[in-house]
């Protein structure tokens, strides 16, 4: 569990049917709520690539949610490809 207001790390590691590592195009990482309402969308960029096809991104996470869904999604030979994931958040430890 993380703590509001605080930076996380979202990652995550884009790979082929037979796990091969891939970097797709077009990288966004999009932040819901629980009841999947969209928070945020950002694009990403090679600065955000820490390996072929592992993208993060440093996110301070929200005062106001108890659980945020992050979603990295991208296309590869011109077809979607995503990773989907959650944080439960809380105010104080």
């Amino acid at each position: 569990m993380a703590l509001a207001g605080d930076t996380v790390r979202l990652k995550c590691h884009f790979r082929t049917f037979d796990g091969q590592s891939v970097n797709p195009t077009d990288v966004k990482l999009m932040i819901y709520d629980v009841n999947k309402q969209q928070i945020e969308q950002i694009t990403l960029d090679d600065t955000n690539k820490e390996n072929v096809g592992v993208y993060f991104y440093d996110y301070v996470l929200p005062d106001d949610k108890q659980e945020i869904i992050f979603e990295f999604r991208g296309l590869y030979n011109n077809k979607p490809i995503l990773a989907r994931d959650s944080v439960k958040i809380q105010f104080s430890k």
